[in-house]
Parts: structure tokens; sequence; C-alpha cells
């Protein structure tokens, strides 16, 4: 079938097809499907790294949740501990409903640690330690001979973790080292002010 108006001007079909646009060459094909293929390949590493990055931000809090509790905890065992060395020195002579209580104190606080512990907090004790002001925190020096400069002396307060994360650090005092004899006033100085 012929069009009556492409006939009527003398124009057949063949024509009207070089009308349409003509089809893209090769190169420009490849092109394209080169740059599709490259933006494929991006979004789906995009998307490959979102989900990796979910993964850990969900495995973070999951293992951290509990920090904000854990932290108020923390000062509820240090209380718990504190009474029980104060009544330490005295369990000698606690008898009776007192002993009971004193028992039942260790129990709490013996259950409290245990509890932080099954959910990822930890207590740590760094006596003797070398200090590192990422996990201690130094409250004051002390001057001992027998132990070396830089090491953890006395602990005032132990520090809590949970997993690699510090929730508290360490309350210590940390060692000077050895004590430098104090100079006494040379001779002539004394013979100066006399």
């Amino acid at each position: 079938m012929t069009d009556p108006t492409a006939t009527a001007n003398g124009n057949d079909t063949a024509t009207t097809a070089d009308n349409e646009p003509a089809p893209p060459d090769a190169a420009a094909l490849a092109k394209e499907v080169a740059d599709y293929k490259d933006k494929l390949l991006r979004g789906l590493a995009d998307m490959e790294n979102l989900r990796r990055r979910t993964d850990r931000e969900v495995a973070d809090a999951r293992a951290y949740a509990v920090s904000g509790l854990a932290r108020d905890l923390i000062g509820v065992a240090d209380n718990l501990h504190r009474a029980l060395e104060a009544a330490g020195e005295s369990t000698a002579v606690i008898e009776g409903s007192a002993k009971t209580l004193h028992e039942g104190v260790q129990l709490i606080e013996r259950e409290l640690i245990k509890v932080l512990e099954r959910h990822g907090v930890k207590r740590f004790d760094p006596q003797g330690a070398k200090f590192d002001p990422n996990f201690h925190q130094a409250i004051f020096e002390v001057c001992d001979d027998s132990i070396a400069a830089g090491l953890v002396a006395q602990v005032i307060q132990p520090g809590y973790m949970i997993g690699e994360r510090v929730l508290r650090p360490a309350m210590v005092g940390v060692s000077k080292g050895v004590a430098k004899p104090a100079t006494s006033e040379s001779p002539t100085d004394e013979t100066q002010t006399s």
C-alpha cells in the first residue's frame, strides 16, 4: 500500500523513510553500553558498601547498646565494693544479722559483676601496668623507689571496658621512679651566710 499524498506529490514510500533518523553507528552504541555498564557497576559497588556499613553499624549497636546503662551501673558496683572494703576491716567482729548482711552485699556485688560481664562489660585493674592515657587517668604521682617510673603504682578506682571501648578509665597513681636525694647546701654557702 502506498500513501496517496506521497504519490500525489510524486514521492514514493522510500523517500519517507529518509525522514526517519538514521540508526546510530556501532561506535556510539558501544560507548553508550560502556557508560551504562559503568553506571551499573558503580551502583552495585555503592550498594555493597552500604550493606557492609549497615552490617557494621548493626553489630556495633548490638555490642555497645548497653553502654549508657552499664556506665550507670558501674557506680553502683563501686559503691558496693567500697561498702565491703569499709566493713571488711571489721568482719572478724561481725556476728549475727550483720554478718548475714555483709555476706548478702558480697553476693550482690558478685552478681552485678557477672551481669555486667555477661553483657560484655569487663573490669580491669592496671596495678603494676605501664601507664596508658587511653585506659588510665592519672590522679597523682607516687615517689616509690621499688617501682619503675611510668608504671601504675596505686589504683584508686578500677576501669571498665565494653568490647574494645573504654567505658571509664581507671583512676591511678603513677610512679615517678627513684626519688632524688635532697641536695644539701654547699659549705661555701653556709660560711657566706654566717
